[in-house]
């Protein structure tokens, strides 16, 4: 029976080994040459080795594997702060390693932060992560009870491990949802609430119905054709809902394709933003309009228009473009449409076909 004895280091070191594969495969590709000289971090072996055995005592194998063996993931700044997965919730092995990769990093934030350091945040601030562009949010304090919640999940181990630079939390659940459908596309990994310029909460990924809606258009629109419009919208939606806290209901205009996609340009956002009506409105109610019949976007002074008249042969078109594929998607809250071409932004005419 002795050979039985260590049963649960087969799952770990499968996951372990999996993420680690994938770094590493990773970091040899984006590598600028095989000669560049990697920067030594400050962080000692020493430092590893202890918060990996205290994790280990706590029943965090999986974190306390990956931090002792791969370090670097973790430690990519002066100050850390890690909020460590129970195995359980790490123990699906069918999640892909890029994404397992993106979930630990989005658990670790740049800046060194005790329990009573997150006690002194008022309930609704944001903090960074190793993520680009993707927050955690403190969604409940009780100071009092000794009680915190980051992401809405409970902070089950406070200060498990406190060094001078490096402090590490141990947490009941992931700070992101794990169902495989959310992770199907490399971009759009990781659900993170929406917090504005000032790392103040404006949308919570994990409380309103409607930022899960904006999550299975994006998908909605990949698997049907518009990709780059799909794209854009993922890259520029935390701006849109930071700009309109109150966006209960919308119609989007989805074309095939998108110019600037490639980029986060001004461009890309205005773009976007030309796409999408603060109201949800069915093909039968856009129909019913008058001709020249203007509809607000969320793009400030440049409006929609309903074209009808005689050079109109088919369909119904909004600035000249004809809705092709009526309500493809349609709930309480969101209405889209699929369209033939970009809508041009009068301003910018030649910044779309």
């Amino acid at each position: 029976m002795a050979s039985c004895s260590h049963w649960w280091h087969a799952p770990v070191y499968f996951i372990a080994s999996a993420v680690l594969a994938f770094i590493a495969i990773s970091t040899a590709m984006n590598s600028p040459s095989n000669n560049a000289t990697i920067p030594t971090r400050p962080t000692s072996n020493y430092l590893s080795l202890n918060a990996s055995r205290t994790l280990r005592e706590s029943g965090f194998n999986i974190m306390a594997t990956l931090l002792l063996v791969s370090p670097e993931m973790f430690f990519l700044s002066p100050n850390t702060t890690i909020f460590a997965i129970k195995d359980s919730s790490l123990a699906n092995t069918s999640l892909p390693p890029w994404f397992l990769k993106n979930l630990l990093q989005y658990h670790t934030s740049p800046l060194k932060l005790s329990m009573e350091d997150v006690f002194k945040k008022p309930q609704g601030s944001c903090f960074p992560t190793l993520v680009d562009q993707k927050k955690l949010a403190v969604t409940k304090i009780d100071a009092k009870e000794r009680l915190a919640e980051i992401n809405h999940v409970l902070v089950s181990h406070p200060d498990m491990v406190l060094e001078r630079r490096i402090a590490i939390h141990g947490v009941l659940a992931p700070f992101s949802s794990l169902w495989s459908k959310d992770v199907y596309f490399g971009w759009e990994s990781i659900q993170a609430p929406i917090c504005d310029a000032n790392s103040s909460l404006v949308s919570d990924a994990n409380g309103p119905r409607i930022i899960l809606e904006w999550t299975r258009i994006i998908h909605l629109l990949s698997s049907h054709r518009f990709v780059s419009f799909a794209i854009g919208l993922n890259s520029v939606l935390d701006r849109i809902l930071a700009d309109h806290k109150n966006l209960s209901s919308v119609t989007i205009f989805a074309p095939p394709e998108l110019e600037f996609v490639a980029s986060s340009s001004p461009m890309l956002e205005k773009i976007v933003r030309l796409h999408i009506l603060p109201q949800r409105a069915t093909y039968i109610e856009l129909a019913a309009l008058p001709d020249k019949q203007r509809l607000r976007t969320l793009l400030p002074d440049e409006d929609l228009e309903i074209t009808k008249g005689a050079g109109v042969t088919q369909g119904l078109t909004i600035n000249g473009v004809e809705i092709v594929a009526p309500e493809i998607f349609s709930s309480k809250e969101f209405i889209v449409h699929g369209i033939t071409q970009a809508f041009k932004i009068a301003k910018f005419p030649n910044a779309s076909r």
